[in-house]
Formats: structure tokens, sequence, C-alpha cells
């Protein structure tokens, strides 16, 4: 039996040294987790809804745009376009992309 507290620790033996690819991988993992959950996840369910918020603009829907005009749809056309009359005289020729929002029927009567 030893009494000197340097040889019980050298009987011990030094703790297990793991490889840092171990450690790594892990934390790569949770980290790619949190940015699937927090960041990609969101954006596609976003861009998914916007898509099917473009497909169904029709002829007399009001819409605003990210501009912020609001205005009623006259013309939809194949190639993208939307052609919105913001009131009897004037008309404006925009890309469906730029469309934000479809607003209940009535919502320009009662600006």
């Amino acid at each position: 039996m030893s009494l000197f507290i340097s040889d019980a620790v050298a009987a011990a033996g030094a703790p297990a040294q793991g490889n840092q690819l171990t450690t790594l991988i892990p934390m790569l993992v949770i980290f790619g987790l949190i940015f699937y959950f927090m960041i990609l996840r969101p954006q596609q369910k976003r861009s998914k809804e916007h898509k099917k918020l473009m497909d169904s603009i029709g002829k007399g829907d009001e819409v605003m745009t990210t501009g912020g005009l609001i205005g009623r749809v006259t013309k939809v056309a194949d190639t993208g376009y939307v052609v919105i009359a913001l009131n009897d005289t004037n008309e404006v020729m925009i890309k469906r992309d730029f469309v934000a929002a479809v607003l209940p029927k009535g919502t320009m009567k009662s600006i």
C-alpha cells in the first residue's frame, strides 16, 4: 500500500483519450437538426404556401403586391404576369410572384 498520492494516481492510469472526431460528430448532428428545423423547414413551408397562392390567383380577385399596391386582377397571363386595376383608369402589369396576398372581397371599397 502506497501512502503517496502520486503513486495512487499513477496506478489508476490515465483517462482514455477519445478520438476528436467522435466528439465532433454528435455536435454536427445536433447543429444540423437545429438548422433544419429552425431555418430550412419553415422556409420550405412558406415557399410552398406562396406557390399555392400564386396558382390560385384568378380574374376578379383583390390582391396586395409586395410594393403595397392594392387592386383587382383584370387579366391573368400564362407567361407569369398579372394585370391589376388600381382604380377605374389605372392598370399595372406585374409578375405573379410579386403578389403578397389575396384580400377578401370588398376590401378595396372599404379603404
